[in-house]
């Protein structure tokens, strides 16, 4: 795989909360992408979420050496260090990544929080300022209870033993520190006995991980209506210089005529904007998303490009940066530029993630390989393979032979023969599941194929499953009445199944669905005719419903077909 794919693993598997498994991921990844920083920051917060806090700031400090522009490294550092306790250096942290990003919301927060956290004196047992043991403090426990984030974790039993034993000896917190779950409790009480609103510098965020995005028809989102009587809230125009706001009425004009399908309209407003205000990405990239109705592919492109310039000069939030390299995207896409969608993708991604992106990212990829798949088909190829690999079986060579079969397949996936064959080779090797799963496909590709079956069949014998073996050699002489292999094949499996008969019809009374066709009266009629009129039994095969109850029966056993 590649560092991408490892990656978009990695992310799969910290949101599942499979941390250990993100970890290993993200680790593969770095191997063969050492210098890419999102993958330090992720696996940073990996760590800290299993309570290897050494190891999340280790990772976080190679972030920040790798990109020191990038705020969030600056947040991973800072959120490892108070987790560690080192509160004055993450203080310093903080402060450090406001001056490469004085804009970012997350930094001015986790900062607050940890000034607000160095006022107040410790509460862990044994610390300056113990006030007693919070473990064992019944408000302090109602109150986790009482929070989402917690109410979860406190009904696990391993969290609860931990707890108990804590209460009555709070010097034995390292347990806890090793305990994935317990180490979340611990951190989300250490957030709410030193009074943050959080846990510090925003660790559980994911670089990749953000809201839905806006469809191409919707530049700007439609104002949510309030469900309640909202508090006053600062007007967010209010510090807006008259330029500022000039632009911002000319945006407004312009998602309102793009709402319309008015897309003429809707350029020149949003145009007007960015001359009014060419620092504000929005406008460059709603012009972009106007080109793209409007199928001027490589204008909205052009745009978008100009749109990350502009975006990178005036720190715009990642966010605006992805949409624009995801609308790249996009229009490459519109023209079936795959390679090129997926590389724009990938940027967007790296920015930040976005599911609808992922999962643009993820079809993309499927396409490319199956286009490289049904470009590898040859036919002839294939046949020349596949002879290669008959004259390997015939010598004995059973992995020789496999692997000339598994490129013929590669050559030509739709020839049944190819999985046929394969199938003798994997029951020469034993991989009898594997073979069996082959038959099956060689089936679905050709469902009159009767080597397949026969094939089929003396696989299952080779499993002890003679009765499924005796529908696959009675399909295989329905087929080919003359078939020898599948009348010796038959006969043997008759033999093995009639040597116990009683545990044969043991083993089929206990199968429901079996059941249920013997207490079906229409059924039972029907098989005391089959006893005495073969043509009454070939007019009831014509009945799909019918064949396949009676296709059961022979599967377990229970009825031979001579």
């Amino acid at each position: 795989m590649s560092a991408d794919e490892l990656k978009s693993k990695g992310n799969a598997a910290l949101q599942a909360e499979k941390y250990d498994e993100a970890i290993d991921f993200y680790s593969q990844a770095i191997s063969l992408d050492p210098s890419n920083h999102i993958l330090y920051s992720n696996r940073s917060a990996a760590y800290a979420k299993v309570g290897k806090y050494a190891d999340s700031l280790t990772d976080a400090e190679k972030t920040v050496s790798i990109k020191p522009d990038w705020g969030k490294g600056y947040s991973r550092k800072g959120a490892a260090l108070e987790l560690l306790g080192k509160l004055d250096d993450a203080l310093k942290t903080y402060e450090e990544g406001l001056k490469c990003d004085p804009s970012n919301e997350q930094l001015k927060e986790a900062l607050k929080n940890c000034k607000d956290n160095l006022d107040v004196p410790p509460r862990f047992p044994g610390g300056a300022g113990n006030i007693g043991n919070p473990f064992s403090d019944p408000k302090f426990l109602a109150s986790l209870a009482m929070n989402p984030k917690t109410r979860e974790l406190l009904t696990d039993p391993e969290v609860q033993e931990l707890l108990k034993d804590l209460s009555k000896n709070p010097n034995n917190i390292g347990k806890m520190l090793n305990h994935p779950k317990a180490s979340l409790l611990l951190q989300a009480m250490f957030s709410g006995m030193n009074g943050g609103g959080g846990m510090p510098g925003g660790l559980f965020e994911d670089d990749e991980m953000d809201t839905e995005p806006r469809s191409e028809s919707e530049p700007t989102p439609a104002p949510k209506a309030e469900t309640k009587p909202a508090e006053a809230k600062p007007d967010p125009k209010a510090n807006l210089t008259p330029e500022q706001r000039e632009a911002e009425k000319e945006k407004e004009l312009g998602n309102e005529a793009y709402k319309k399908k008015d897309f003429e309209t809707a350029l020149k407003h949003y145009e007007k904007a960015a001359e009014v205000d060419p620092t504000n990405i929005t406008y460059l990239t709603n012009k972009a998303a106007v080109y793209f109705e409007q199928n001027e592919i490589q204008k909205c492109i052009e745009t978008c490009e100009k749109a990350i310039e502009v975006g990178r000069e005036n720190k715009a939030d990642y966010a605006s940066i992805a949409k624009a390299y995801a609308r790249i995207g996009n229009a490459y896409m519109k023209t079936k530029d795959l390679k090129n969608a997926l590389k724009y993708y990938n940027h967007s991604l790296s920015e930040q993630r976005n599911p609808d992106v992922l999962k643009k990212k993820l079809a993309v990829e499927k396409e490319i390989k199956d286009q490289e798949a049904l470009a590898y088909v040859n036919p002839e190829e294939a046949e020349k393979e596949k002879n290669l690999g008959n004259d390997a079986y015939k010598a004995g060579k059973f992995p020789d032979a496999m692997r000339h079969y598994n490129e013929a397949i590669r050559r030509n996936p739709k020839d049944p023969k190819l999985y046929r064959n394969r199938a003798a080779c994997y029951t020469k090797l034993m991989e009898f599941q594997l073979a069996l799963k082959d038959c099956e496909e060689a089936i679905k590709l050709d469902p009159l194929f009767v080597k397949a079956y026969v094939q089929k069949g003396t696989i299952l014998n080779a499993l002890k499953e003679p009765s499924k073996a005796i529908a696959a050699f009675s399909k295989a002489i329905e087929l080919e009445p003359e078939c020898q292999e599948a009348i010796d094949g038959y006969r043997q499996c008759a033999i093995d199944t009639n040597s116990n008969p009683e545990e044969v019809r043991k083993r089929a009374m206990n199968d429901p669905e079996v059941l249920e066709i013997l207490r079906d009266p229409a059924m039972r009629l029907i098989l005391e005719q089959m006893q005495n009129d073969r043509q009454a039994v070939q007019d009831h095969l014509k009945n799909p419903e019918i064949r396949a109850k009676i296709q059961k029966l022979i599967e377990c056993g229970l009825i031979q077909v001579r």
